[in-house]
C-alpha cells in the first residue's frame, strides 16, 4: 500500500476503492458547518470519490480520523505527483475549444463506453502535430529596449521591470550578452545583480565612446565593433540595394553631370550613435533571419558543376544573377506597348436570322416577318371566338385526387417532406440526434479500423468494440428510439443508425465465422 490509497469494508476481503497516489490531483474536505465529515479525492481525469467518516465515538473522533488521512495524503501526494505533460495539456485545450468533441468525450469516455486511450488513439497525435506545424516564430521588435522604461524607487534609484519576452529579445539580438549570462549566472552573481550591472554598464548607454576594462560588458562592446567592421567590409551581392553605387548628380553650367559633394559629420558622439543604431538594426535583422531560415542539409556539388553554370550564366548576360531576377520581377505598365484590339465587322447574309435567334437548318423556306405578323393575328382571332366546355375536360373525382397528390405530403410532393420534417422536429431533439450520431460514428470508426485483424491486439479490440456497440445500442439508441416514439413521427429518425449497426454486426459475424472455420 505504499503507492496507492485504498478503502475496504469491514466484512469484505477486497478493496472497494483503490487509486494510485500519482493519479490523485487534489483532495478536498467538507466545511465544518456541514453535518457529515467527508474527504473528496479528485483524479486527473476529472473523476472523484468521496469518503464519509463515520466513527461511533462522535464528531470529534470523525474529524480526527479525517485530519489524520488528510495529513498522510499531504505528505505522500507531492512525492508521487506527476506533472501534466504537454500531450495532456493539448487534449484539455482541444476539449475546451471544440464543444462537439467535449460532448463526444462525455458520451463515450465519461459513460465508460470506451476508454480514454481508445478515444485519443487517432486524434491527439494529429492535433498535436498540427499545432506544432502552425506555430509561428515571433520576431524581435526593433524598439524592445525602448519599451524598458525605468521607474524611480524613491531613493535616487531606478527600477527596471524585465519580462521574459524582453530578456529573450536581448539574448536573440545580442548573443554576447547571452554568453555572459550563462557564464556568470548563477555561479558568480544572481539574476538581479547581472541585469543591474547590464543597465549600469557603458554597453547599454547610447553615447559611449570608451569602455572601461573593469566593465563586465567591455568584451561585448569590442565584439560589437568587430561585427560592425565586418558588415562594412562585406560586399552587397544585390546591386539594387547597394547604396554605395547610388550618387546624386545635377546639371552643371556646361550641361554636364556634376556630382554633389557630401559633407561627413565630425562629431564623434553623433557618429557613435549612428553606428550603434545601424548595429542594432543589423542584429535585429540577423535574429529574424536565423529564426526564419529552415535547417536544410548541404547538397554536395559534383566538380563544381552548379557553381560553374551559375557563374557562366551571369557572365553571358553581363549582369549579376540577383539583379537579373529582380529586373524580371519589376514591370512598368506605363512603359509597356499598348496593344491594339483588332475587331472585325459582322457580315450577315440574312438579317432576320440574326434578329430572331437560332433556327434549325432545314430545306424548308424561311418565314418572313410579315408571315409571323399574319399568324399572330389569326391566333388572336381564334382565341377570341373559342368557348370552353370545362365539364367535359376532367371529372370531379379525378380533380380531387390530383389535388391531393399535389398538396404538401402527397405522392407528387416528396421534395418538401425534408423541409417539413426539419420544421416539425424541435431543436433539442435535433441536437440530441446529432450527438448520438457523432458518438456512434466514433465507435464505428474504432470498429472498422480493426480490419484486417493482423494481430492479437486487433482481435481483442474487435471483440471489445462489438460489446461497446451493443452496449451503446441498448443504453443510448434504444432509449432515444423510445423517446422519439412518444412524439409519433411518421419517419423513423434512427433508421440510418440502425443500418450502420447492422452492417457492423454482419461484418463481425462474417469475421467470427471465418475465424472459427480456420480453427
Amino acid at each position: 500500500m505504499g503507492e496507492r490509497l485504498a478503502w475496504m469494508q469491514g466484512a469484505k476481503d477486497s478493496f472497494s476503492v483503490s487509486h494510485l497516489y500519482a493519479d490523485i490531483k487534489v483532495q478536498k474536505i467538507s466545511p465544518d458547518t456541514k453535518d457529515k465529515v467527508q474527504l473528496q479525492v479528485v483524479m486527473h481525469d476529472g473523476s472523484a470519490n468521496t469518503l464519509h467518516f463515520n466513527n461511533p465515538r462522535g464528531r470529534e473522533a470523525q474529524v480526527r480520523d479525517r485530519e489524520g488521512v488528510k495529513e498522510i495524503l499531504q505528505q505522500l501526494l507531492p512525492k508521487f505527483r506527476t506533472k501534466i505533460n504537454s500531450e495532456l495539456e493539448a487534449k484539455n485545450r482541444m476539449l475546451q475549444e471544440d464543444p462537439e468533441l467535449f460532448q463526444l468525450y462525455k458520451d463515450l469516455v465519461a459513460s465508460h463506453v470506451i476508454t480514454a486511450d481508445e478515444f485519443w488513439a487517432n486524434r491527439a497525435g494529429k492535433q498535436t502535430s498540427n499545432s506544432k506545424n502552425s506555430l509561428q516564430e515571433v520576431g524581435v521588435s526593433a524598439a524592445f529596449l525602448a519599451d524598458v522604461k525605468p521607474q524611480s524607487d524613491g531613493c535616487n534609484g531606478l527600477k527596471y521591470n524585465l519580462t521574459a519576452d524582453i530578456i529573450e529579445s536581448i539574448f536573440r539580438t545580442y548573443p554576447a550578452v547571452k554568453l555572459k549570462h550563462a557564464e556568470y549566472v548563477p555561479d558568480k552573481m544572481t539574476e538581479s545583480e547581472f541585469w543591474t550591472r547590464f543597465f549600469q554598464s557603458h554597453y547599454f548607454h547610447r553615447d559611449r565612446l570608451t569602455t572601461s576594462s573593469k566593465d563586465l560588458f567591455s568584451e561585448c562592446a569590442r565584439k560589437d565593433e568587430d561585427d560592425i567592421q565586418q558588415e562594412i567590409n562585406r560586399n552587397v551581392t544585390d546591386p539594387l540595394v547597394d547604396l554605395t553605387r547610388i550618387t546624386d548628380s545635377t546639371l552643371d553650367e556646361g550641361y554636364g553631370n556634376k556630382g554633389e559633394e557630401t559633407k561627413q559629420s565630425t562629431n564623434q558622439v553623433n557618429l557613435s550613435m549612428i553606428r550603434r543604431f545601424n548595429h542594432h538594426s543589423t542584429m535585429v535583422l540577423k535574429a529574424c533571419d536565423m529564426a526564419s531560415k529552415p535547417s536544410q542539409p548541404a547538397v554536395p556539388l559534383v566538380n563544381g558543376q552548379i557553381e560553374a553554370s551559375t557563374s557562366r550564366s551571369g557572365l553571358e548576360s553581363g549582369e549579376p544573377p540577383p539583379k537579373r531576377v529582380r529586373i524580371r520581377e519589376v514591370q512598368y505598365e506605363d512603359l509597356e506597348a499598348k496593344s491594339k484590339n483588332h475587331t472585325s465587322s459582322l457580315k450577315l447574309k440574312r438579317m432576320e436570322r440574326y434578329l430572331h435567334g437560332p433556327t434549325p437548318i432545314t430545306t424548308a423556306q424561311y418565314n418572313t416577318s410579315e408571315d409571323l405578323i399574319h399568324a399572330d393575328q389569326a391566333l388572336k382571332q381564334e382565341i377570341s371566338e373559342w368557348s370552353p366546355n370545362l365539364t367535359q375536360v376532367l371529372s370531379s373525382s379525378s380533380a380531387v385526387s390530383i389535388l391531393g397528390e399535389l398538396s404538401p405530403g402527397g405522392a407528387l410532393m416528396h421534395g418538401t417532406s425534408q423541409q417539413q420534417l426539419q420544421q416539425m422536429i424541435p431543436e433539442n431533439i435535433q441536437q440530441e440526434l446529432k450527438q448520438q450520431y457523432n458518438a456512434l460514428c466514433e465507435l464505428l470508426r474504432h470498429f472498422w479500423s480493426c480490419f484486417p485483424t493482423t494481430s492479437k491486439f486487433l482481435e481483442e479490440k474487435v471483440m471489445r468494440m462489438k460489446t461497446n456497440l451493443e452496449r451503446f445500442q441498448m443504453a443510448k439508441l434504444n432509449a432515444l428510439k423510445e423517446k422519439l416514439s412518444n412524439y409519433h413521427y411518421t419517419v423513423n429518425l434512427t433508421s440510418h443508425m440502425e443500418h450502420m449497426l447492422s452492417a457492423a454486426y454482419t461484418k463481425f459475424n462474417t469475421w467470427q465465422n471465418r475465424r472459427q472455420g480456420k480453427r
